[in-house]
């Protein structure tokens, strides 16, 4: 068991009042938990009353949390469900879903680093705020600002997951939701770990691509703001219209967007399916993304997406027959949504094991896999080692 003096009074406390939290168990039903009155609950909460190890045990019970987990020194708790949960008046089984899972895949990421000693780089721009003037043109005008900030160049992005997670630092999680889920995707931000972002990889690539363009608007927005991305949002905030303007802006800068389809239009005389296909391709979106984009710079006329719909659309199957075999994009992040944890989180598990730094036991628990699970994981990666050992004695 860990040792209940290796932290402070004011860690446990903190940590005992994000894991109540995170379990939505009011301060009243805890103190009951361990017969307190409130005040001496809030007392614990806050550092000022040590708590014993006999109530640390009764309270992890109760918040599904071990006492190991509670105590040991590396561990980090995360507080983003009920910070997410102030910021949502309604909140249902979809997003509490994905919610967790985010908070869960920041915690097992951070800790783990913590553990090996690895070292996240940050390459984060300043915090541009949108309190004046029209959000359409402050996101156009913020989308640029980056591109050039990132030295990205005014034409299409190849792997905007890339530049979120390489040039920028962002933690990126791309993980399976419910198949009903609505959530396409949620930002964070906590100046401890940094900027998070959760996509549904569910969803097809263009519009998980869209997605990450949307929070990258929040990160570089406002993103002291948690926020919850939904499908076919009806009410937007400022913060909304502007996330969704500076995500067209970054994905299809107006000046070299309207350069492509020009010298596009100019071969076809106007807009057809193959224009609208060949130009989403170009881009790295959906054709759905492409026609509407066309229609906000004034490109094609108001209602072509919706004449195209009624005329028997812009389908997978139109795309086939223009672009064959390259309609099939590359998409590593679904194969990886498909594992119990993430590739890099495998390593990281695996490493922890290996030096002894953590317990079987201890990352089931932290990856909230079964241990049998664990196991498979860590023998996989043995045998992969096992299998390269042989490098090791090539002459340098």
């Amino acid at each position: 068991m860990a040792d209940l003096n290796e932290l402070t009074a004011q860690e446990i406390g903190r940590r005992l009042r994000i894991a109540r939290e995170n379990a939505a168990i009011r301060q009243e039903d805890a103190a009951q938990i361990i017969g307190v009155s409130r005040p001496t609950l809030v007392s614990i909460e806050k550092g000022v009353r040590r708590v014993r190890i006999q109530e640390i045990q009764l309270l992890g019970r109760h918040y599904g949390v071990s006492v190991n987990a509670l105590l040991r020194r590396e561990a980090v708790h995360v507080d983003l469900v009920p910070r997410f949960r102030k910021l949502r008046e309604t909140e249902d089984a979809q997003t509490a879903e994905a919610i967790r899972l985010f908070n869960d895949l920041i915690k097992a990421d951070v800790e783990m680093e913590n553990i090996l000693g690895i070292q996240r780089r940050r390459n984060y721009p300043p915090e541009r705020g949108l309190n004046e003037g029209d959000v359409t043109a402050l996101a156009e005008k913020h989308a640029k600002e980056l591109r050039d900030w990132l030295g990205l160049g005014p034409g299409p992005i190849a792997d905007i997951f890339s530049v979120i997670e390489l040039d920028l630092g962002i933690r990126l999680y791309q993980r399976r939701l419910a198949s009903n889920s609505k959530i396409a995707g949620l930002f964070s931000y906590d100046e401890n770990i940094g900027a998070c972002i959760l996509l549904n990889a569910s969803h097809p690539l263009p519009r998980r691509i869209q997605s990450a363009a949307h929070e990258l608007g929040h990160f570089y927005g406002t993103r002291q703001t948690p926020e919850v991305l939904e499908e076919d949002e009806k009410f937007l905030s400022r913060d909304e219209r502007y996330a969704n303007a500076f995500g067209r802006a970054f994905l299809t800068p107006a000046e070299s967007f309207s350069e492509s389809f020009g010298q596009l239009k100019q071969i076809t005389g106007k807009t057809t399916r193959r224009l609208i296909i060949l130009l989403a391709q170009q881009y790295n979106i959906s054709r759905q993304a492409c026609c509407l984009r066309l229609e906000e710079l004034g490109l094609a006329k108001k209602g072509t997406w919706v004449w195209f719909e009624n005329n028997g659309g812009i389908t997978d199957e139109h795309a086939r027959e223009v672009l064959g075999e390259m309609t099939e994009r590359r998409d590593p992040a679904k194969s990886d949504a498909d594992r119990p944890i993430s590739h890099r989180l495998s390593l990281m598990a695996h490493a922890a094991w290996k030096r002894e730094l953590m317990s079987e036991g201890q990352l089931a628990e932290l990856l909230k896999l079964g241990r049998v699970e664990v196991r498979g994981i860590i023998d996989q990666i043995e045998l992969e080692e096992r299998d390269t050992d042989e490098l090791l004695k090539l002459p340098d």
